[in-house]
């Protein structure tokens, strides 16, 4: 697989997307940015026509670097597994 030109300054950023999160998502995006960066995330994907999942991957793939917070992760209740 031929790897993208810009693979090795995209970063994936994995976080909640809701408006709680949003100023936390815009200080990630602005340090991304600052440090010279390109962020990408599954918000910049507007085919609908494509699988949520798959959408992410191919966002992945084409990221060196990923910034991951799962910190809202919750456990369910009858299993205790996220």
């Amino acid at each position: 697989m031929k790897l993208s030109d810009d693979y090795n300054e995209n970063v994936f950023i994995n976080c909640p997307l809701d408006s709680d999160y949003k100023p936390l998502f815009k200080a990630i995006l602005f340090t991304v940015f600052d440090c010279g960066f390109i962020a990408r995330c599954a918000l910049e994907e507007g085919d609908a026509s494509q699988i949520r999942l798959e959408k992410i991957y191919a966002l992945i793939t084409d990221c060196r670097y990923g910034i991951h917070d799962i910190s809202r992760t919750e456990l369910d209740c009858d299993t205790n597994l996220p």
